[in-house]
């Protein structure tokens, strides 16, 4: 059997997957953020239940953050684990071995092994929610790089075409990891949202933009067909370096059906002559994926 466990900074998921990744059973449990052992006692508990149910089975664990080149972990939202080795920790407590990656890494990969998917040899994972983050897998295996950080999309700069279309005046918003002008701060819901208001000097929520603009709102339409213009040329970006055979989109915003007709459409202006665009899909294992994708990790072994 396959466990896959997604931890978050409110939840630590179990999910339990036969070989074909049928889902078993899952359960959840609070995160102790601030207590290291209770942390690994709560996937002890967990991995004890499982293998009650089961037999022992292979680990994998998806982590809201890195693992540095000394194998400690870098988790903001699970301060208990940040700075630890937290792999070697929890091998040792469960007796077993662990791998681990980072959750959007795991999407990827949850997302290369769908039933469908599994035929395209190399598969980009776009996360498009409360910031921007993905994955790349190859042939059934994650991409990570030699620091980790492969698939930090949400951290490229905004390219000058995409402030040519914002408008030159457009703030270069500072982000989190010390730059300005990453994309995340404009291609995320929250970006989706900055961006709106910026525009109509209005505050509303993604979803409110979005029903305004189907009903016929000029306002959000204008605000809609300029994020999707910014969304296909910093995808457009992505294509040319990274060439892959499927785009698969996922958070929030990948369920706003208007991304994937619009993304046909418009991509090709934004991609080498000659180049022909991917396929793209919505995320087919929503909430699941993490849990999903982190069972995948052990595979191919």
């Amino acid at each position: 059997m396959y466990y896959g466990f997604d931890m978050g900074g409110s939840k630590i998921e179990l999910a339990v997957f036969d070989p074909q990744l049928t889902p078993l059973w899952r359960k959840r449990v609070p995160t102790p953020r601030d207590d290291y052992a209770a942390l690994l006692a709560a996937f002890a508990s967990l991995t004890q239940e499982a293998d009650a149910r089961f037999g022992t089975g292979r680990v994998g664990v998806g982590i809201p953050g890195l693992v540095r080149a000394d194998g400690t972990l870098f988790s903001a939202n699970v301060p208990a684990a940040s700075g630890r080795s937290f792999q070697a920790d929890l091998a040792a407590t469960l007796g077993r071995a662990v791998r681990i990656d980072n959750d959007a890494n795991c999407f990827a990969l949850s997302e290369a092994w769908d039933e469908e998917f599994r035929a395209y040899p190399s598969v980009l994972g776009l996360i498009l929610g409360t910031g921007v983050g993905g994955g790349l897998v190859f042939n059934g295996r994650v991409f990570a790089g030699r620091n980790g950080v492969a698939g930090e999309f949400g951290h490229l700069r905004l390219p000058v075409d995409a402030l040519a279309r914002l408008g030159w005046e457009t703030p270069l918003l500072a982000c989190g990891c010390g730059q300005q002008g990453c994309i995340e701060n404009y291609l995320s819901g929250r970006g989706f949202e900055w961006l709106y208001t910026q525009a109509t000097g209005q505050m509303l929520s993604a979803p409110a933009i979005i029903a305004a603009s189907r009903a016929g709102d000029g306002a959000a339409q204008a605000h809609l067909d300029r994020y999707l213009d910014l969304l296909a040329i910093c995808l457009g970006n992505l294509l040319t370096l990274l060439d892959p055979h499927l785009v698969v989109i996922g958070g929030g915003l990948s369920n706003m059906a208007e991304i994937y007709p619009a993304l046909a459409a418009r991509l090709p202006a934004h991609l080498l002559p000659g180049s022909v665009a991917p396929r793209i899909e919505r995320a087919r294992h929503g909430d699941a994926g993490g849990a999903r994708g982190a069972a995948c990790l052990n595979l191919l072994d």
